[in-house]
């Protein structure tokens, strides 16, 4: 029986067999709890044709209570759906089909999500459809090829605001008291997955966008708890917003395809954003109630301009089946990095992309779950297991090497095209491939089946003689690739020489672009020229690769990598660096080292963030056991002297106070924890607010200091839903057996805790110094990971199970153990089980190679 999965071959049948003329969907928001389940009422009219008259199909519906069933006219017997599927048989050519069904409310963030704010109990719901749920709110043909118009009928409190994808209307008072209805218009042409249903409390402001082709309104919502945090950074988003919408009109030769723009800040949200034509979502906590680094601002800025790439891209023209995703979000991740350095004030968006979201790509692509980045994607169930960060990171940078391949101009001139000749449609990649090739003159098949086709990361090293006076005799690049993925690819890259200054300066002093291909490329260019303190291949990053540095370069690195003042360029000898030691070809001692002497001249706020979280893990993971307990008293009293040399007030003195209390394990640097929460320590311009408490106190139980009762007299202060996740987060880091089964618990078992609690939970549970007590994990993650995605659902399952596998525990006994399990498994496990279970696996083994290496020091 299909239950809730999709295969590809069917959704082909059925857009072959149908065509959607309209939805009239009716949401009743104001139905009682009924013996402790909270569900909405939900009528679908569909209007569709049919080409085959007398044929058979099905629209689609989960989770429902089904009251009525008529197509055209015949009432059809509710006991007919089965398995979320409404059959609809003998079909005229022009048919109607009303289902009328209660639906349940989510707290897993699927479908229509329910949340009550602890702060003040107000309601706020939000819907999310991506990938395939829409069908969990109302029944519908749930395809993104499928598309149609949408007319929305809402009846919610009258104190409520409604949001959808057409411009709000206003409300009419409804039959009982208390209530009203809003009609909203129709919608233009869309995929069911970008439709959206915002209501509740919410806070609401208003602003306009005037550009080139008129006026946008722009609408921005949040919890009422948020209000004072919305007002504060509304100027901020406002112009992000103007600032988006007046280059990518531009850019793609066009007017916004909607009628307005709303931008809801939503509890408990699953994603970074969704985006829903018109209408869309984002997590609230990019509307942050504490101090922030600049970091946070500058990703907060590439998630708004995400979304709002992706009204032309995905929303506009979207693709014919989930095969093309990664199309859709690799081109809005690129997009909005693109404009982000372009458009706004965060001019070094690209260096920030380096550091820390093409880190994640790497990674992705060096597990055994890695893809192509165009995924043959067979039905749902593949979509849920490689909807990843090669579909995002990979992809961004793939595409920013076609539009360096193609020109920048006939990328755009293609794309204009494309949006044309597809507007309101549905495409296949080869569709835009076309209108590139056509606007360039370019023949790109070749380069989309090397870079597209394929899996896996190269790496590039370079291999020379030098002469007797310190010249070059001889230079190659050579690049490899692992055997289980065995494709060399063609690469554009650059090789910088990089010189120390008298003044202690590192500075670029020479480059070259050179075209590599195969297992060995000769550069002759560079045979003659002496021998530089630094050379960094890849030098611009032009291309998706691991770079390894020669001896004589990574020992500049570490003495002067924080001396060159090109971000971009010491982020790629920061990426360098770390790749090395994620490979076991640099010591983990070494790396930390790197970042002590160096983190505190990194002016990038990627860098700033990103480096010291690697450096802890490779403390935590990386160290031989022989020398990690010297190691943590070395990075936890070299962070004490960064945050003490911190000027005031910056985002190397937040960042560093964080990283402290995170490698605090001696009785000195506990006390220092206390005296930040009580007072009686500070630090000029550090500003120990509520979430800063929430990280002291939560290190102070990681270490044993802070039991159930002094987590509720924190929790007693700060009663919101942050405070509770922070709570919940302290309680799994105790070092007790009662609260690490209280958290596996939550985060494995228990499917009704609210998924961005759990997620908390799961980020707190494995704690280093805590091995000896965690040692039973590994036996119940194998035996409860196969439960998983039936307990907790497809998120909060993925979730789950990446983020607490037993990594903190690998050793060789550990290890054998999974092997055991991955080699006693059938088919008939899930496969996201079994993903994040040979994912795990992998970075368990990749940490006893780094250890090893340690060892060697």
């Amino acid at each position: 029986m299909p239950g809730t999965n999709l295969t590809r071959e069917e959704a082909t049948a059925r857009a072959a067999l149908i065509d959607v003329t309209s939805y009239t969907v009716e949401l009743d928001l104001t139905q009682a709890e009924t013996d402790g389940v909270q569900t909405f009422g939900t009528t679908s009219t569909i209007a569709f044709t049919c080409r085959e008259p007398g044929a058979e199909t099905w629209v689609d519906l989960v989770d429902a209570t089904v009251h009525e069933i008529t197509l055209n006219g015949t009432p059809i017997d509710p006991s007919a759906y089965v398995d979320s599927r409404i059959p609809l048989p003998g079909l005229q050519a022009e048919n109607t089909v009303v289902v009328r069904a209660d639906c349940t409310y989510s707290h897993t963030g699927e479908g229509l999500h329910h949340f009550v704010d602890p702060a003040d109990g107000r309601v706020y719901l939000y819907s999310q459809f991506e990938v395939p749920d829409a069908r969990r709110v109302f029944a519908c043909f749930e395809q993104p090829d499928l598309k149609s118009v949408f007319d929305f009928i809402v009846t919610a409190p009258a104190h409520w605001k409604v949001v959808s994808n057409a411009p709000t209307p206003e409300p009419v008072p409804a039959d009982a008291d208390g209530f009203a209805v809003w009609t909203f218009p129709t919608t233009k042409r869309m995929s069911t997955y970008i439709t959206a249903v915002v209501a509740g409390d919410y806070y609401e402001v208003h602003d306009s966008y005037e550009g080139a082709y008129g006026v946008i309104p722009l609408g921005h919502y949040s919890r009422q708890s948020l209000k004072a945090e919305l007002d504060r950074d509304r100027e901020e988003i406002v112009l992000l917003t103007k600032q988006g919408f007046t280059f990518f009109e531009e850019a793609f030769g066009g007017a916004y395809p909607f009628e307005k723009y709303d931008q809801l800040y939503v509890p408990e949200y699953n994603m970074g954003a969704m985006e829903n034509a018109g209408c869309v979502t984002l997590r609230d906590e990019y509307i942050p109630r504490s101090r922030q680094p600049r970091s946070f601002y500058e990703f907060r800025a590439s998630v708004i301009l995400h979304e709002m790439a992706h009204m032309w891209f995905g929303n506009l023209v979207t693709m014919r089946w989930w095969d093309d995703l990664w199309l859709n979000e690799s081109f809005a991740e690129w997009a909005c990095y693109h404009a982000e350095a372009l458009a706004t004030s965060y001019t070094d968006a690209w260096t920030g992309f380096a550091n820390m979201r093409k880190q994640r790509g790497y990674r992705a692509d060096q597990l055994p779950s890695t893809h192509p980045i165009a995924t043959d994607m067979v039905d749902l169930h593949a979509v849920e297991v490689n909807f990843d960060m090669i579909t995002y990171a990979k992809g961004a940078a793939v595409i920013k090497q076609l539009v360096a391949w193609v020109g920048l101009d006939p990328f755009l001139s293609g794309l204009r095209e494309y949006f044309r000749d597809h507007a309101y449609a549905n495409t296949e990649f080869v569709d835009l491939l076309d209108a590139l090739e056509k606007a360039s003159g370019r023949e790109l098949s070749g380069w989309a089946n090397e870079w597209l086709q394929t899996a896996g990361v190269n790496t590039i090293s370079p291999t020379f003689d030098l002469a007797d006076d310190g010249t070059y005799a001889s230079f190659a690049v050579r690049q490899t690739a692992i055997e289980e993925q065995p494709t060399l690819r063609r690469h554009r890259i650059g090789i910088g020489f990089y010189n120390v200054q008298d003044d202690g300066a590192l500075v670029r002093t020479d480059s070259v672009e050179v075209d590599i291909e195969g297992g060995l490329t000769e550069v002759a260019e560079l045979v003659g020229k002496p021998q530089p303190d630094l050379l960094l291949l890849n030098d611009g990053d032009l291309t998706f690769a691991k770079v390894r540095l020669d001896e004589r370069s990574l020992a500049t690195a570490v003495a002067s990598v924080g001396r060159c003042d090109d971000s971009l360029t010491r982020a790629l000898i920061w990426s360098a660096a770390w790749d090395m030691t994620r490979d076991a070809e640099l010591a983990a001692t070494d790396w930390v080292e790197l970042v002590l002497h160096n983190i505190g001249e990194e002016t990038d706020s990627w860098g700033l963030t990103a480096f010291p979280a690697f450096a802890a893990q490779a403390v935590t993971q990386y160290a031989a056991p022989a020398h990690k307990a010297q190691l943590r008293s070395r990075w936890e009293q070299g962070l004490r002297d960064l945050l003490a040399a911190a000027a005031p007030g910056t985002d190397h003195q937040l960042t560093f106070a964080r990283s402290y209390a995170g490698a605090a394990h001696s009785e000195h640097s506990i006390a220092e924890l206390e005296g930040l929460l009580d007072g009686s320590l500070t630090f000029d311009g550090l500003a120990v607010d509520q979430d800063l408490r929430w990280v002291l106190l939560n290190n102070l139980a990681r270490l044993g200091r802070a039991d159930d009762a002094r987590i509720d007299a924190e929790l007693a202060e700060d009663n919101t839903i942050s405070g509770k996740e922070h709570a919940a987060a302290a309680r799994a880091a105790m070092p007790t057996v009662e609260a690490k089964e209280r958290a596996w618990e939550q985060a494995m078992v228990d499917g009704s805790v609210p998924n961005e609690t759990a997620k908390q939970v799961v980020l707190s549970f494995l704690r280093d110094g805590q091995q000896e007590l965690l040692a039973p994990y590994v036996d119940r993650f194998l035996a409860d990971a196969p439960l998983a995605w039936e307990r907790l659902g497809a998120h909060r399952a993925a979730v789950s199970l990446e983020y607490i596998f037993p990594r903190i525990l690998a050793s060789d006994e550990a290890l054998a153990k999974v092997d055991a399990w991955l080699a006693s498994q059938s088919d008939g496990v899930n496969p996201g089980a079994l993903r994040f279970v040979k994912e795990g696996r992998a970075d368990m083994a990749r940490a006893l190679a780094a250890q090893a290496k340690d060892a060697e020091r």
